[in-house]
C-alpha cells in the first residue's frame, strides 16, 4: 500500500488571533519551533489549512493566521485510541533493571489525560505528596495513525503513518509499581501533554533517527535516541495492528530514554512550580508545561 501524501509538512492546531477560533495550519517559518515560541510568547504566523488534521487531502491555503494560543495537534475528540508503550528502550530498562521485554508493553491512556502546549501538568491530591509518590517525566515520540490498519506488515507499517509529534508520558511510580496493570498511574486528568507539532510522515522518511530530550528546570535530565527503542516504529504499527484495527487518529506513545526521576540518587520529581520540557528533533520541536499540584492550583 502506498504511503499517505499530505500536503502539509508541519501542522498545528491553534486558536487564531483574527477570529478566536480553533484552526489548523502550517507556521509560515519552516524552521521556527513553534512550541518555544508559544511559551516566549513570540509572533507565530501560519498558513491556514483547508479540512481536517486526519485529511491527508487537506490543503494549505495563502490565508496567513496569528497563533493566539497554541493546542495539541489533534484534539480529544479527533484522537481514537492512546497507546503506550512501556521499557521501550534498551538503557531505560537497565537503568529501571528490569529485563527487556519479549514483546511490546502495551497499555492505554483516556483521553481526559491529553493536554497541549503550555497547559498545566495537574498533580492530583491522591498522587501527593510528590517526595512518596515519585512523580516524573517522560520524553516520548509520538505516532499518529493516519489510516486504518490491520494485520499490517513490518514492511508497510510506515505507510499507515500520518505524521509525528512528541509527548510527555507522565507518571507516579506509587501508583505504577503497586500494581502490575501501569495504565491508572498513567491516566490521571491533564497530565499528559502532546504536541507541539505534527511532522507528516513525508518529512521524516527514518524515524529511527530522531533525538528526544527532557528538560526539568533547565537541567538536561534525558537525552536519547529513537534508534535506541528495542521495538522499531514498523514493529510497533505491525505488533499492535494484529487482530486489531488502529483508526485514524489512533496515537501511539512509543517508549522513553534513560534518565527518568525515579531511578536516580536522590530521586527527582515533578513538584509545584517546575518547568519541564520535551524536545524532539526532525522539526518536531518544544513542548513546555508548568507544573502544578492540585491543592495549591489555586494559589498560581
Amino acid at each position: 500500500m502506498a504511503p499517505i501524501r499530505t500536503q502539509w509538512t508541519r501542522l498545528i492546531r491553534f486558536v487564531a488571533a483574527e477570529t478566536a477560533q480553533v484552526h489548523i495550519g502550517q507556521p509560515v517559518d519552516p524552521s521556527l519551533d513553534v512550541g518555544l515560541a508559544a511559551w516566549n510568547k513570540q509572533a507565530i504566523k501560519a498558513y491556514e489549512i483547508s479540512g481536517s488534521a486526519l485529511d491527508p487531502a487537506a490543503q494549505v491555503t495563502n490565508t496567513i493566521l496569528t497563533v493566539k494560543e497554541l493546542l495539541s495537534p489533534l484534539s480529544r475528540e479527533e484522537m481514537k485510541t492512546v497507546r503506550c508503550l512501556g521499557l521501550n528502550y534498551s538503557d531505560h530498562a537497565a537503568e529501571a533493571k528490569m529485563a527487556k521485554p519479549a514483546a511490546p508493553i502495551l497499555f492505554y491512556k483516556p483521553l481526559g489525560s491529553m493536554i497541549g502546549p503550555n497547559a498545566p501538568i495537574v498533580i492530583p491530591r491522591v498522587a501527593q505528596p510528590v517526595e512518596e509518590h515519585l512523580s516524573d517525566y517522560e520524553v516520548e515520540l509520538t505516532i499518529v495513525i493516519g489510516k486504518a490498519a490491520k494485520n499490517v506488515p513490518e514492511a508497510d507499517a510506515l505507510d499507515y503513518v500520518l505524521g509525528y509529534t512528541g509527548a510527555n508520558d507522565v507518571s507516579f511510580r506509587k501508583h505504577q509499581m503497586m500494581t502490575s496493570q501501569w495504565g491508572f498511574s498513567k491516566s490521571f486528568d491533564d497530565t499528559t501533554p502532546l504536541g507541539p507539532c505534527l511532522v507528516s510522515n513525508n518529512d521524516i522518511p527514518d524515524p529511527q533517527a530522531i533525538p528526544l530530550t527532557c528538560t526539568l528546570n533547565g537541567q538536561v535530565l534525558q537525552s536519547g535516541n529513537t534508534k535506541d527503542q528495542i521495538f522499531s516504529i514498523r514493529q510497533t504499527v505491525a505488533f499492535l495492528s494484529q487482530a486489531t484495527t488502529l483508526e485514524p487518529g489512533s496515537v501511539i506513545l512509543t517508549g522513553t530514554p534513560a534518565g527518568v526521576g525515579f531511578v536516580r540518587k536522590p530521586a527527582v520529581v515533578l513538584k509545584n512550580g517546575d518547568d519541564v520540557r520535551v524536545w524532539l528533533g526532525n522539526g518536531i520541536g518544544t513542548l513546555v508545561n508548568p507544573v502544578v499540584e492540585e491543592a495549591r492550583r489555586a494559589n498560581l
